[in-house]
């Protein structure tokens, strides 16, 4: 219990002091899961979209199992492919992205990619498909039919945002080895959690993971709030 009390005190003197080194691993977890999240975001909206709405998609029996399997990846088995592809012998070698913030962004997106592409499409199926054929007949364009159904979903696609951002804010395989966890450099909140627990510094450990907690609290609470004022319009 001794234990715990000291690390929930440690977390709020380091927050209280602005501890400049914890300020820096919050920032760059930020910056990394923030930035992953929009590319994401970008570009699973859309295909989520186009999938949910193409009822008679070529290849729709294989392709949607592709994306439920994708939203169960484990993210240490992501790690190691993007690990791979990164790697002096990879493919991508040539890019120097390994052991950087850009490869880390680069294997979070990839985690969270197939989660916003599968919710974006389980909540536009989830639209009354009577709105697209009103719409149709009134000669709204196919950019104003997706958009639409898009802004009647809009509280399945905050879902997608939500539970996207939880499963690499709290990811570390992926971050770990893409990233080697370097002070001052690629360090975010959940790999220097697994630092300090193996150094044996408990309390310091329990403090950061406080510290992600509360960050994982409050960017949910604005999520929160958002998708209760779109469900309330």
């Amino acid at each position: 219990m001794e234990v715990f009390l000291r690390g929930f005190g440690d977390a709020f003197r380091l927050l209280w002091h602005l501890d400049p080194a914890v300020l820096e691993i919050v920032g760059l977890t930020l910056r990394v899961t923030l930035g992953a999240l929009a590319i994401a975001l970008l570009l699973g909206v859309p295909l989520g979209a186009a999938v949910g709405l193409a009822r008679r998609l070529p290849g729709r029996s294989l392709i949607v199992p592709v994306i439920y399997t994708g939203m169960g990846l484990p993210p240490v088995l992501v790690g190691l492919f993007v690990y791979l592809m990164l790697s002096n012998r990879g493919p991508l070698g040539d890019l120097g992205w390994l052991f950087t913030p850009t490869g880390m962004v680069l294997s979070q997106t990839i985690i969270a990619f197939p989660l916003v592409v599968g919710l974006t499409m389980a909540a536009v199926q989830g639209v009354d498909p009577d709105l697209r054929t009103q719409m149709r007949a009134l000669g709204a364009t196919r950019r104003q039919v997706v958009l639409t159904t898009l802004a009647e979903a809009r509280v399945g696609v905050t879902a997608a945002v939500v539970a996207a951002y939880g499963s690499i804010i709290s990811e570390v395989g992926a971050v770990m080895l893409v990233g080697g966890n370097i002070e001052g450099e690629t360090r975010v909140l959940t790999t220097a959690i697994v630092l300090e627990t193996r150094r044996g510094n408990f309390a310091l450990a329990l403090a950061l993971g406080t510290v992600l907690l509360a960050l994982a609290f409050l960017t949910n609470l604005a999520f929160y709030q958002l998708q209760t004022r779109q469900g309330g319009r």
